[in-house]
């Protein structure tokens, strides 16, 4: 489904695209592993968060240790627009490798950096690693519909499952290396930065694009010229706006249930699983309602998905015990997973043409990078080192809600077009 003003031009016909074959479905098993390798590593911020907070920066407030995060997702969304251009002029290898080196040569220096010295691990890990998500993420999550039409939202699901599928295992990896007297905070990072090395090797080789590099001189319209009607789309603008909401807090239990869970008299072994427990439910999340949105329409579900995460961010407050806790972490995990799939697919479908694909999803991600900048160190700066829970959840919830009623207004915008 497509959503768009009744005033606007009509959509253009699609080129033909395969939508399956040998080649296509490589290159999503490529996109979903540069997305384990690099967004499913961020995704597991929250341990980091907890250990941080708790032992290698404790000199340091829980607010201030969710900047080193909430940078790493803005660096990548707000290159979106650059990396989205690029991809969509056919430079898409070049990014991607240049990503790939960044992200692993990062994450590399953050296995240096001292404990308590707290610009060090910023700088590699909000920056450094931020700046190779930047370069990889938009590509990687746009080159499946260069593959697929009639299952391109299915393909972008499995993709970015990819993602999911990394925030279950890093954390787990995390939580015991880190723990680990043999191995330790350094040993850690450099024994998970060796095994991303040889995924993003396997990632570069097997994606493909179907448009290859074009000529200087046939470099076709500028990003200006090619902006003007899509930010002049209603429906699109009601859509960017409702997912700046969504997330300034969307990944607030990512970041911080691990840590509720330690400050609650939680088992400390079955808190460390609480974030791979939310991710490992968040695959589901990323690709069933995908498939349904092929056949019902990505805004169709997007809303409701939105209130029920702002219902369950209010459900945090319920925890008390393992049980509680993995409840909690199960349901949020396939209904935030969801959200983060379909609003991609959302933005995909107001797409004219597959030279939009890049711009649209970059513009996006720019515009949400602003608020995965301060959403998470507004929540820890609620927290305080005192730990007031229900003012930090009452913030990240309302977010959310007011999201799902820009939403709410994009669906009506369209609705001529809705089914």
């Amino acid at each position: 489904m497509s959503l768009q003003s009744s005033s606007s031009p009509p959509v253009s016909t699609l080129p033909s695209v395969p939508d399956g074959g040998w080649t296509a479905w490589l290159t999503v098993f490529g996109a979903w592993l540069a997305l384990f390798s690099t967004f499913g590593y961020i995704n597991a911020f929250g341990v980091f968060q907890d250990y941080y907070t708790r032992i290698y920066l404790s000199n340091v407030s829980p607010s201030a240790v969710s900047w080193i995060g909430s940078f790493q997702f803005f660096v990548p969304l707000i290159m979106g627009m650059v990396s989205g251009g690029l991809f969509d002029k056919g430079y898409f290898h070049h990014i991607m490798l240049l990503g790939s080196i960044i992200f692993v040569f990062s994450l590399f220096m953050l296995s240096l950096a001292k404990e308590h010295q707290y610009y060090q691990i910023f700088l590699s890990q909000g920056l450094g690693m931020g700046l190779g998500l930047g370069l990889v993420f938009t590509p990687a999550i746009s080159i499946s519909s260069h593959h697929f039409k009639k299952k391109r939202a299915m393909a972008a699901g499995i993709a970015l499952s990819g993602s999911s599928v990394g925030a279950v295992v890093h954390p787990i990896l995390l939580n015991n290396l880190f723990n680990d007297p043999r191995t330790g905070f350094p040993g850690a990072v450099r024994a998970s930065a060796y095994m991303l090395l040889g995924c993003l090797a396997i990632a570069n080789l097997t994606m493909r694009t179907r448009l290859p590099p074009r000529a200087k001189d046939k470099l076709g319209p500028s990003i200006g010229d090619r902006l003007k009607p899509i930010i002049t789309d209603s429906v699109y603008l009601c859509t960017i706006t409702g997912s700046f909401f969504c997330q300034l807090s969307v990944y607030f239990p990512a970041f911080y249930i691990q840590l509720y869970a330690n400050t609650h008299g939680i088992d400390e072994k079955m808190a460390f699983y609480s974030i791979a427990i939310l991710n490992a439910a968040s695959v589901i999340g990323r690709i069933i309602p995908n498939i349904l949105a092929d056949k019902v329409g990505a805004f169709t579900l997007v809303i409701p998905i939105t209130v029920i995460c702002a219902a369950l961010m209010f459900a945090m407050l319920g925890i008390t015990n393992v049980a509680t806790m993995v409840v909690v972490a199960v349901i949020y995990g396939v209904f935030s997973g969801a959200y983060l799939a379909l609003i991609v697919a959302a933005v995909v479908s107001l797409s004219r043409s597959p030279e939009e694909l890049g711009l649209r999803n970059g513009l996006t991600f720019t515009t949400n990078s602003f608020a995965a900048l301060i959403g998470t160190p507004i929540a820890g700066a609620l927290l305080t080192d005192r730990y007031h829970w229900i003012r930090a959840i009452i913030f990240s919830a309302v977010c959310v809600l007011v999201g799902a009623a820009f939403f709410t207004v994009a669906r009506w915008l369209g609705r001529n077009r809705v089914k």
